[in-house]
């Protein structure tokens, strides 16, 4: 249910000339605090009350006096989110249902849309430029490309749309078609590209030189362990025989994926120890078969969750040596519940542990050898702007396995 205006608009203090000398005081316009005909809600004396009775209080007094009208929607996302907050716990969050089904998609390496991947380089931009293009894409076809600029999606300014709308307006049904207008060399023009689902590379590979396979694991969602495993299966056929993990930015995913690679690429052993919010502890263990080559993997600050386990568990193991900077210390996971209005929490219902039962919470993963780099270089990094061979971290780690 809407009521009409949804927003709230700040007090006005007004300066007020008083006493025999003028003097001014700032004060707030405001009533005299007037009986209230909400008497249940209204104690002579302060009262410890429940959260549910004040939050009852609140909006009873918004729907009796609150002038401007406002959104019991938008009030149920905000009281959500708060709730989620009141935890202290960074890692828990509310998903709207309006976002439920691109948290889905996210999950799953796939989405519907034309394929392109787009960011706000400069804060006037009229628009968001486009910093990749997926191969074999909607997009692509269309003859897309990296820095172009959408400025309008169906005659509609990107700028005033926002980031996350315009995200929105570009995806829809599979088959059917999208109009943007497109800045390329100070010119715009109109492109009509019919959506389809396309399928996020979660892991990107080649043979590099010397015969270093070279594996990027850009999450630990859907189809990363398989995807990885084909992978080093590949590039050991190409006749790689070392392999550099690189799990910069990546920002984790799911518990069975890591497990399938670890239990591929370790020998038997515990893998992963977890402790839920009853105290169960349950450890995934490895069999006997385990990938006897040298590893090393890429960390940097921005390696979160599965992907600090993943270097962790090589390191322990001794298997690989780990190459970067400190990742960021997640050890938290969480369970993702539906509710009854399509909207959804993500929880941490349990913490989780290295092989050896080593928590990394606040402390993360330590590089066996650590390579800093600039802000700006780490923003190439992100960006995937920075050649293999003048990759610093890639260098380092293909160093440290040696000849």
């Amino acid at each position: 249910m809407k009521h009409n205006n949804s927003r709230f608009y700040k007090v006005l203090c007004v300066l007020l000339a008083i006493g025999l000398c003028a003097s001014l005081t700032a004060c707030h316009i405001r009533y005299m605090d007037a009986p209230s005909p909400l008497s249940s809600f209204a104690p002579s004396e302060p009262q410890d009350i429940s959260y549910q009775e004040k939050l009852n209080e609140i909006v009873a007094y918004l729907n009796q006096y609150y002038v401007d009208g406002y959104s019991t929607e938008e009030l149920g996302d905000y009281l959500a989110e708060a709730a989620i907050a009141a935890t202290g716990d960074r890692w828990s969050y509310y998903i709207s249902a309006d976002e439920y089904n691109a948290y889905l998609e996210s999950n799953a390496n796939a989405y519907v849309g034309i394929g392109v991947t787009i960011q706000l380089t400069n804060e006037d931009d009229p628009g968001f430029t486009i910093v990749s293009v997926t191969h074999n894409s909607p997009a692509e076809a269309a003859g897309l490309q990296n820095e172009d600029m959408i400025v309008a999606v169906e005659g509609e300014s990107a700028a005033e749309l926002g980031m996350t709308e315009t995200q929105h307006r570009v995806r829809g049904e599979a088959g059917t078609d999208v109009t943007i207008t497109i800045r390329r060399g100070g010119k715009d023009f109109d492109v009509t590209i019919t959506r389809q689902e396309i399928k996020v590379d979660v892991v990107v590979y080649e043979l590099l030189d010397n015969n270093v396979g070279y594996i990027k694991i850009n999450n630990f969602d859907t189809r990363s362990s398989s995807d990885a495993i084909a992978a080093i299966e590949d590039l050991m056929g190409q006749g790689a025989d070392r392999l550099v993990f690189d799990v910069r930015f990546n920002p984790g995913g799911m518990k069975h994926e890591l497990v399938k690679l670890l239990d591929y690429l370790l020998p038997e052993g515990p893998l992963f120890r977890s402790v839920d919010y009853k105290g169960d502890e349950e450890v995934d263990t490895s069999d006997a078969s385990y990938l006897d080559i040298p590893m090393a993997v890429l960390i940097n600050d921005d390696s979160y969750s599965a992907a600090e386990f993943f270097a962790a568990a090589l390191q322990e193991y001794e298997a690989g040596v780990v190459v970067g900077t400190q990742t960021c210390g997640k050890a938290n996971y969480q369970q993702t519940f539906r509710l009854s209005d399509g909207s959804a929490i993500a929880i941490s219902t349990g913490h989780y542990q290295t092989p050896k039962g080593v928590t990394l919470a606040g402390v993360g993963v330590t590089p066996d050898v650590i390579v800093e780099v600039g802000e700006e270089t780490y923003m190439d990094l992100y960006y995937e702007k920075i050649a293999h061979e003048d990759d610093e971290q890639l260098q380092a780690a293909i160093a440290a396995l040696g000849k």
